[in-house]
C-alpha cells in the first residue's frame, strides 16, 4: 500500500501540478522528493579534508602568465550572467535591488552594462549580458532594459523557477491558488541561485548561446561591485589543454572576521566541494567559523563551461545539497522553502578549480553601511568599475556600522548632506538620531552616539579624528 507520507505527497502534487508550469512542477517534485529522503547533516565531518595545494591557485600565479595579443577570441566565447532575483528589501527599497542607485545616480545594473560595453568597445567584441530574474524582479527589470537599447551590449533575460513554500509542520503547500497578488504573493518563492542550471537550460537560452559559439559564463551576484570580467582568469580558462579543460572556477578570497558565515571549499570524496554553514553539524559550527582551519570563502564569482552545464542537465547529474530555509510569514505561519546554491554544483564538474582572488573582487552591497563605503571617496569609478582610491594608504576597507536610523536608503539620504571624506577612516559607528553636514571628514576611529531623545548634528566642514561624540548637539537655521 501507499504510506501516509506518500499519499500526502500525491495529493500535494495533484494540487501544485494544477497551478504551476510543467517545468516548475517537475523541478519542485524532484527537490521535494530528495528533501524527504535526506536525514540529518549532509556531510560526514571526519571525511572533510583541506583541499590539495594545486586545487586552489593563488590569483598572482594566474595573473603572472602573459596575456595573448588578441583577447577578442577569448572574450567572444564569454557570456556575463548576473543573478538578479533579489529585491531591495534589506535596504528598505521596493522593487529589484539592481535598480538602487549606488554611485553618481548609477544603479547596479547601469554599472554592469557600462563595464561590459567598455569591454566590447575596447576589444571590438560581442560579450552579451544575461540576467537571471525571479518573478519578484522580472517585470520591473524588463521595463528598465529599454534604456539600454542603444548600448553596445546584447541583453537577454530568463526567469528562475517559482516554487511553493510549505508548512513547516504538515509539509503541505501554503498556496491556495495560483494568484500571485495580494495575500498569496508570499506563498511562492524563487528557489535560490542553484536553480540557474535548470532554468537557464529550460529557457532555451543556453542552447542558443552555445550555437552562437559561446563557451563559458561568468556568474556573479549583481550586488557584488567587485565582480568584473577578469581577463587573466578568462585567459587561464580558455588556454587549458583539451584533456584537462577546466569546467568550473570558483573565486574564493581570504576570510576576515566579518566573513565567518561564508561557504568554504573542502576536499570530500576526492572532489572539491562547497561547504555551507547550513550543512555543518551543530557540534562543529565554531570550527567551521574559525579562520585557521577554513581560511577562504566563496565570493560567488564563478566561471562555468556552458557545454558542461548542458551535459550535466541532460544526464540529470547536477548534484547540489538542499538548503532548508525557514521563514515566518506575516500572519505568523512557519514555513520552509527548499533552495540550492549555484556554487554547490562544483563537485559535479570536471577539473574544478578554486582561485584565491584579491579581496577587491568581493565588494557586496548588502546594507546601507556598505552603500556609504561605495559612494564615498574611498573608491573611484571608471568605465563602470569601482576601484579602491590610490589615495588610501592601506588596502583594507574601513568597518562601518550605521544604526537603525539609517537602515532605509531614503532615511540615509536625508541624514547625509554630502558623503563624508573617509580616506583615512578605520572604524565608524553611528547610533541614534544623527545627521551630517556638508564636507565632513572622518579619520581613524569615530563613534557617534545620540541617546534616545537626543539628536546630534555634525556641523558642515567638521573634521573628526579618533573621537567619540555623545550627548546632544542641535544646529538650527537662524
Amino acid at each position: 500500500g501507499v504510506t501516509g507520507g506518500q499519499s500526502l505527497f500525491f495529493e500535494m502534487f495533484l494540487f501544485i501540478g494544477s497551478i504551476v508550469s510543467k517545468k516548475d512542477f517537475d523541478g519542485f517534485k524532484k527537490l521535494f522528493h530528495r528533501f524527504l529522503q535526506v536525514k540529518g547533516p549532509s556531510v560526514d565531518w571526519p571525511k572533510i579534508h583541506r583541499p590539495p595545494e594545486d586545487s586552489i591557485q593563488p590569483y598572482d600565479k594566474i595573473a603572472a602568465l602573459p596575456l595573448p595579443d588578441s583577447l577578442a577570441d577569448s572574450l567572444n566565447k564569454l557570456v556575463v550572467v548576473k543573478l538578479n532575483g533579489g529585491l531591495g528589501t534589506s535596504m528598505g527599497c521596493k522593487g529589484p535591488k539592481s535598480l538602487i542607485s549606488v554611485r553618481n545616480e548609477n544603479t547596479f545594473l547601469d554599472l554592469t552594462v557600462q563595464q561590459i560595453e567598455h569591454l566590447n568597445k575596447k576589444y571590438n567584441t560581442d560579450v552579451p549580458l544575461v540576467l537571471m530574474n525571479s518573478f519578484n524582479t522580472d517585470e520591473d527589470t524588463k521595463k528598465i532594459l529599454q534604456k539600454y537599447t542603444h548600448h553596445r551590449v546584447k541583453i537577454h533575460t530568463f526567469n528562475q523557477s517559482r516554487y511553493p513554500r510549505i508548512n513547516k509542520e504538515s509539509l503541505l503547500p501554503v498556496a491556495t491558488d495560483i494568484g500571485m497578488m495580494g495575500e498569496n504573493a508570499d506563498v511562492w518563492y524563487p528557489p535560490g541561485h542553484g536553480d540557474i542550471y535548470a532554468s537557464f537550460y529550460n529557457s532555451g537560452l543556453l542552447d542558443q548561446l552555445i550555437t552562437e559559439g559561446k563557451e563559458y559564463i561568468f556568474v556573479s551576484n549583481i550586488d557584488n561591485l567587485g565582480a568584473t570580467v577578469d581577463l587573466n582568469i578568462l585567459h587561464h580558462l580558455v588556454s587549458q589543454p583539451n584533456g584537462k579543460r577546466c569546467e568550473f572556477i570558483m573565486e574564493v578570497t581570504d576570510k576576515t572576521r566579518a566573513d565567518v558565515k561564508g561557504g568554504t571549499l573542502i576536499q570530500y570524496d576526492n572532489k572539491l566541494r562547497l561547504l555551507e554553514i547550513a550543512q555543518v553539524p551543530k557540534a562543529h559550527v565554531d570550527e567551521f567559523k574559525s579562520v585557521t582551519k577554513f581560511k577562504i570563502f566563496n565570493t560567488n564569482n564563478l566561471w562555468i563551461s556552458l557545454g558542461a552545464i548542458k551535459r550535466l542537465q541532460e544526464q540529470n547529474a547536477m548534484d547540489m545539497e538542499i538548503i532548508v530555509n525557514p521563514k515566518t510569514l506575516d500572519g505568523g505561519q512557519n514555513v520552509i522553502q527548499l533552495e540550492t546554491a549555484v556554487g554547490a554544483a562544483i563537485k559535479s564538474f570536471d577539473n574544478a578549480l578554486g582561485i584565491n582572488v584579491p579581496r577587491s573582487r568581493f565588494l557586496p552591497v548588502k546594507t546601507v553601511s556598505d552603500l556609504l563605503l561605495v559612494m564615498s571617496n574611498l573608491y573611484s569609478l571608471e568605465a563602470g568599475s569601482l576601484t579602491m582610491s590610490q589615495k588610501r594608504e592601506f588596502p583594507t576597507t574601513p568597518h562601518v556600522k550605521l544604526g537603525s536610523s539609517f537602515t532605509k536608503v531614503q532615511e540615509y539620504q536625508t541624514r547625509f548632506e554630502s558623503i563624508p571624506d573617509m580616506l583615512e577612516l578605520d572604524h565608524l559607528t553611528v547610533s541614534g538620531d544623527v545627521t551630517f553636514g556638508k564636507q565632513v571628514s572622518l579619520k581613524g576611529t569615530v563613534i557617534i552616539i545620540a541617546n534616545h531623545g537626543d539628536r546630534i548634528d555634525i556641523p558642515a566642514g567638521t573634521i573628526l579624528e579618533n573621537k567619540i561624540v555623545s550627548g546632544n548637539l542641535r544646529i538650527l537655521d537662524h
